[in-house]
């Protein structure tokens, strides 16, 4: 069910852990596997690729800020037609705003927009000063998906949009400490200035990627924090029913043992990226079926 689609948490395609329909990226969580509903998977399909593509518009290729902005600000003006009931432009119809129009119906403008606005932001990515600071982009860059996910799912009580945003904030909060090795030649920094402060960190040390036993204490703190948020949210897949439940804890599990690979790794992911492969998913399955309140 949840997937951090775009930029945070994401589905495999070569080596994963379910069945996903097709993408062209590797990532770690499943979109539209088979624990989704059929009836669901149309709305779904169409919110991964609305999200990978803005992804994609803003991280890959050589263009400059300034055309990628310029991008952006396009593929937001394609959005406002199709809701507009206007027809979108050739340029992402086919692969994008065909399926987004078929179920704008099911899908919320309001927090497919805020998508767009995060991946803005990493054109110019701000140094967060504290860990609200950081929360308030995971507002935009991945608690959509979780919103937008149980208003499928026809479940919006404010205790499960609240376990919903704690589980899709931690997801993108490991997708940081697990991509330091990527993030860092792109000169992009998600760790709160609050916390390198704490532990005697540079921005610099982070953005090198340079390897030391106070950076490893500082991964095992942001680790922590993670780890927290994702146990608050947790309780929201023991209640979901059905196969929306099932499918959070695996998506749940999945990111707790991201963080168990880094804990492995003594917490050196400023080296290497750890990653979930299929040797994983009997250990996600069973953790799965033994999760309690």
């Amino acid at each position: 069910m949840y997937s951090a689609l775009a930029g945070s948490v994401k589905p495999p395609t070569r080596d994963g852990i379910c069945s996903p329909v097709s993408v062209d990226h590797y990532e770690n969580f499943p979109v539209a596997s088979w624990l989704c509903p059929p009836q669901l998977r149309p709305a779904v399909v169409a919110l991964y690729h609305f999200a990978r593509t803005a992804d994609d518009i803003a991280d890959e290729g050589d263009a400059n800020a300034t055309t990628r902005r310029q991008l952006l600000a396009d593929y937001r003006a394609d959005l406002a037609r199709v809701y507009a009931g206007q027809p979108p432009s050739e340029r992402w119809r086919e692969r994008v705003f065909a399926a987004v129009a078929q179920e704008r119906h099911r899908l919320d403008p309001a927090l497919l927009t805020l998508l767009v606005e995060a991946f803005e932001q990493d054109l110019e990515p701000p140094r967060y000063q504290d860990r609200a600071h950081l929360l308030d982009y995971c507002r935009r860059s991945a608690n959509p998906v979780g919103r937008q996910l149980l208003a499928l799912y026809g479940q919006t009580d404010p205790d499960s949009l609240a376990q919903s945003d704690a589980i899709c904030s931690a997801l993108q909060l490991i997708n940081f400490w697990q991509d330091f090795s990527r993030d860092g030649p792109r000169g992009r920094l998600y760790v709160p200035q609050s916390d390198l402060d704490a532990h005697g960190v540079s921005a610099d040390d982070i953005l090198a990627c340079r390897d030391s036993p106070a950076a490893r204490a500082l991964t095992q703190a942001l680790c922590q924090w993670a780890r927290a948020l994702m146990q608050q949210g947790a309780p929201l897949a023991l209640r979901l029913p059905g196969r929306a439940g099932w499918e959070l804890r695996l998506v749940v599990q999945g990111g707790l043992a991201i963080l168990a690979k880094i804990e492995a790794m003594h917490f050196a992911s400023l080296l290497r990226r750890p990653r979930l492969t299929a040797w994983d998913a009997p250990a996600l399955l069973w953790r799965a079926l033994r999760m309690r309140a």
